[in-house]
């Protein structure tokens, strides 16, 4: 399999889902320049009418893709940066979110919003944020966050085929990053987690960027003699927590890595999930690895301070080495 970068496997799925479904169009803000990359080349192969350039108005666009998916077209936003869901979150949350619900399920929204999550260098907090948990929490809309180029390629066909709303989230700091990924076709179903590797002493569910650096930690740990079995949840709705459980119930410690703050986060809900369903095999507290509760800042030294590191998933990973859980009888 050819190595391809993270933003340009994204365009690949973008592209493949153009050629085979007529019903498929793109829109979003300066798309033929491509920002992030995920775009790039679209409109010179598929014309200006299928890839469409909008204004700066994210509310405005917004409700024409969900209309526009109303009427059976299947419409993929390229939001650019995630922070801009907060200028649309009615159109987002009263609507896209709810539509099939308030319709008795007689309406579908096969649409797509894509945009970046994370520190981009120093674009400041209203370009970096990533609101992953906030949309978990509404109900109605699936969450894909891939870490891999294969993933990205992937997850993109099968959410542009899926027939309700999805936000497909691309960790900023893996766009440039390059990986193998398999030519023509290529499909991996939402909500299904993947394990990255496995292991015996300690399960790491690590999301995004947190999850190749889980694997850079993993690799170091074992040298240690450590054995860490890293799971990659890739949707974060719907959540595969069989898999998750399953590999706490065999190594009793869990650690969670978010490319996220830490309040009502994805590791909170992770942590909550795993005690409900395996209390009894846990041997120590779930740790949780995130961004601290503060703005991502403009500063480049504080803003590589606010990421989760693989120095960061090893000290939780021998944190939690070192707890034993007292069982009171």
């Amino acid at each position: 399999m050819p190595d391809t970068y993270f933003s340009l496997a994204m365009r690949d799925a973008i592209a493949h889902a153009l050629r085979e479904d007529p019903s498929v169009f793109v829109m979003g803000e300066d798309i033929d320049k491509s920002v992030l990359g995920p775009t790039q080349g679209l409109v010179a192969e598929f014309g200006p009418t299928r890839v469409r350039n909008t204004p700066i108005s994210e509310q405005a666009v917004i409700g024409a893709v969900i209309g526009a998916s109303l009427t059976g077209m299947r419409p993929v936003m390229d939001v650019m940066f995630s922070s801009f869901f907060y200028v649309a979150m009615d159109q987002i949350a009263n609507q896209a979110a709810h539509i099939r619900y308030m319709s008795g399920g007689q309406v579908h929204l096969p649409l797509v919003l894509m945009a970046g999550i994370g520190p981009s260098g120093q674009a400041g907090s209203q370009h970096s944020e990533s609101p992953h948990a906030a949309l978990m929490g509404l109900s109605g809309l699936k969450v894909v966050v891939p870490s891999t180029p294969a993933d990205a390629k992937g997850l993109m066909l099968s959410a542009i085929r899926d027939p309700d709303p999805v936000i497909y989230l691309m960790d900023v700091a893996l766009a440039g990053t390059k990986g193998p990924v398999p030519d023509g076709e290529h499909v991996v179903p939402l909500g299904v987690a993947e394990v990255k590797r496995e292991g015996r002493d300690v399960t790491v569910v690590a999301m995004g960027f947190a999850a190749a650096e889980a694997l850079e930690a993993a690799d170091r740990l074992g040298s240690e003699g450590v054995s860490v079995e890293m799971i990659d949840p890739r949707t974060l709705v719907p959540l595969d927590v069989e898999t998750i459980v399953a590999s706490v119930g065999r190594t009793g410690r869990l650690v969670i890595a978010e490319t996220g703050r830490r309040t009502c986060g994805f590791a909170a809900e992770v942590a909550a999930l795993t005690m409900e369903h395996v209390w009894d095999s846990l041997v120590a507290p779930p740790i949780r690895v995130t961004w601290p509760d503060v703005p991502v800042p403009y500063s480049p030294a504080l803003e590589m301070a606010c990421q989760v590191d693989a120095e960061d998933i090893i000290d939780a990973v021998r944190r939690a080495l070192q707890m034993s859980r007292s069982v009171h009888v």
